[in-house]
């Protein structure tokens, strides 16, 4: 009979690969996906879509060659031209040889070569992409010599394209999303996971108001990260209870109390776990409601909840901002999932004038940013729980 791998609390700490808990039928499905084509992996924070990929990464698949890169950092088209050739590098045998023609078109754009590094030159869009064109030629000769198809997993995709956006203009954002698509295209032996926990419609969506047309995903699949299913929640409650020792008089219930007061969502599972330790108390569904409670009144914001209302300042535009706090404003102090025309019916108490089309095109929005979900039977709500009566504590709502 195997043995039961100790589990230890890690708040928002790299979780290695063999320790990501409930996520194998996951896995297992987004590699039938990759199989077949490319991937938008989206997600809300703190769902473990990172601790995912990176598993995914580390352990792989027969015939699969696997790269992950976090882009957050990337401002440039040519930064990310960069990191795909290092990352090619490192992970290719023989990549001197693969990588002549990318080599020598470097050289004739100006690259400098030290110590076996090519530092790649500022250049224009028509030759980022002429570099990009040209590495992935030589890639995909050394793909079919070895029978490999490659898997990029690029973390913050949506996150590089707003920064580029922001630096460069959005034709040169377009040029990426365009860029990549013609590699897909051309490239059958070539596979892209785009993820970020900002949505890449809300990208698409500013690009499409400054006139791009294509739609540069619509051959990629699209896929959620959800939070984990409640048994697996508690599960992994239960044995990070017992990997740290915190004694309680009823494990299997605390665990539930555990999983059920944070959604599933992993990171608070670790962090309320984490307290349990530290405070040497005897665990309960009570306790577990007293550290949850304390957390989201915490005005350092341990646990960054202020984010959902902070990032609507920065991603949606100026005229959908109050629209979509109203939205939420609304849904946060209900209790029960609302029809759309109650809602439009209590818009109008909170903005002037509320047009129907323009709430239902927020609306889709939120859903898409994971805020809101639509039950079957029309009535809207809050995805989340604990991301509802965040808001509503930290809007100064009463319940």
């Amino acid at each position: 009979m195997a043995v039961q791998q100790r589990l230890r609390a890690n708040p928002g700490g790299e979780i290695a690969p063999a320790e990501v808990f409930g996520r194998d039928r996951l896995i297992q499905g987004l590699w039938r996906v990759l199989e077949r084509q490319s991937l938008v992996l989206s997600a809300e924070r703190r769902m473990g879509k990172t601790c995912v990929v990176k598993k995914m990464t580390k352990e792989g698949k027969a015939n699969y060659l696997t790269v992950y890169r976090d882009l957050e950092g990337v401002r440039s088209p040519i930064e990310f031209v960069e990191i795909i050739f290092q990352d090619v590098e490192s992970h290719l045998s023989s990549v001197k040889r693969l990588a002549t023609g990318t080599r020598k078109l470097l050289t004739e754009l100006g690259g400098t070569e030290i110590a076996g590094m090519i530092k790649f030159p500022e250049v224009d869009a028509a030759h980022w992409k002429k570099l990009l064109m040209t590495m992935a030629e030589d890639l995909v000769k050394q793909l079919d010599n070895q029978k490999l198809t490659m898997v990029f997993f690029w973390d913050e995709m949506p996150l590089m394209l707003y920064n580029i956006k922001n630096r460069q203009g959005e034709d040169a954002a377009m040029e990426v999303l365009d860029a990549l698509r013609s590699l897909r295209q051309m490239f059958p032996q070539l596979r892209m996971v785009f993820t970020g926990s900002i949505g890449l419609h809300n990208v698409l969506t500013g690009l499409k108001r400054a006139g791009y047309a294509n739609d540069p995903t619509n051959d990629m699949n699209k896929q959620d990260v959800p939070p984990l299913a409640l048994a697996d929640a508690e599960e992994l409650a239960y044995r990070l209870l017992a990997g740290e020792g915190i004694v309680s008089i009823d494990g299997r219930g605390t665990a539930k109390a555990i999983a059920k007061s944070v959604d599933g969502m992993p990171y608070f599972i670790h962090h309320i776990i984490d307290q349990l330790f530290t405070q040497n108390s005897n665990a309960s569904a009570e306790k577990v409601e007293e550290i949850v409670s304390n957390y989201l009144i915490d005005p350092n914001d341990p646990w960054h909840l202020r984010y959902y209302s902070e990032r609507i300042d920065v991603y949606y535009p100026n005229e959908q901002k109050p629209l979509a706090l109203a939205i939420l404003d609304i849904l946060a102090v209900t209790q029960q999932p609302l029809p759309f025309e109650d809602l439009f019916n209590q818009l109008h108490s909170h903005i002037d004038n509320p047009d129907k089309e323009q709430t239902r095109s927020v609306l889709t929005l939120l859903e898409c940013d994971h805020y809101v979900i639509r039950k079957l039977e029309g009535g809207l709500c809050f995805r989340f729980p604990l991301i509802q009566r965040s808001w509503r504590l930290h809007r100064g709502l009463a319940a």
